[in-house]
């Protein structure tokens, strides 16, 4: 036999009650537009000459060497050209 379900619990709370915004509430505030993430709250600083995506074709050879080291092979590949270019370290 079927019963009636109970009504939620959950005490309405008036909006004019809420506690104003500081900035420190801000500050760690995520931002969406509708469904969409548009700003996150403190974070990393924006590097000054970040790094650019770029897609690359390597023989199998080589990226299997790469790759071999594990991890931060992709780094390593920044690194051997940085060297072969006569760049300095970027650290």
């Amino acid at each position: 036999m079927r019963t009636k379900k109970a009504p939620p619990s959950a005490e309405w709370i008036d909006p004019d009650d809420a506690p104003p915004l500081t900035k420190q509430m801000l500050d760690q505030a995520e931002f969406f537009d509708g469904n969409r993430f548009v700003q996150r709250g403190r974070g990393r600083p924006k590097l000054a000459s970040p790094k650019e995506q770029i897609n690359i074709r390597l023989d199998a050879d080589v990226l299997e060497r790469l790759r071999a080291n594990g991890p931060g092979w992709q780094t390593k590949i920044n690194e051997i050209l940085r060297v072969s270019l006569g760049l300095p370290d970027a650290t």
